[in-house]
């Protein structure tokens, strides 16, 4: 994060740059399976390449993460491990509903499953990465 500075420039904002460190992201993004196995092969060499959540097209994408499924991730972000009764209450919807979008959200691994069957958003944040071309 950069700050104005009283000489008209810009400096590197310590404890907001600290932050952005210690936040646990995971990247969502729009990748073939050749960008993925390299990413894979890199991990086994011990490069570093953060939690990373890989769709086949933006539609895939789309398709998995709803609205409705957005809502409920933001918010169980930060709340800790909750019951799929307490995320319905959370956003306000039917349990059975909220049921199957929680569903969907472990099986793209946005979502996890604790050892005493809650749900929880394991991040500080997501972010979205994709380009869409010119067709």
């Amino acid at each position: 994060m950069l700050a104005g500075n009283d000489k008209g420039g810009y400096e590197q904002c310590g404890a907001i740059s600290d932050m952005y460190r210690t936040m646990k992201t995971v990247t969502l993004d729009v990748a073939d399976r050749k960008a993925v196995s390299r990413r894979t092969l890199d991990a086994f060499k011990g490069r570093k390449q953060g939690a990373r959540i890989s769709f086949g097209s933006p539609e895939l994408l789309f398709r998995v993460l709803t609205m409705k499924r957005w809502e409920l991730v933001r918010a169980l972000a930060g709340a800790g491990p909750v019951s799929i009764r307490e995320a319905a209450r959370r956003v306000e919807r039917d349990v059975k509903a909220v049921h199957s979008d929680i569903h969907a959200l472990l099986n793209a691994g946005i979502l996890r499953r604790t050892e005493d069957s809650r749900i929880e958003f394991p991040f500080d944040a997501i972010h979205v990465d994709f380009m869409l071309h010119a067709a």
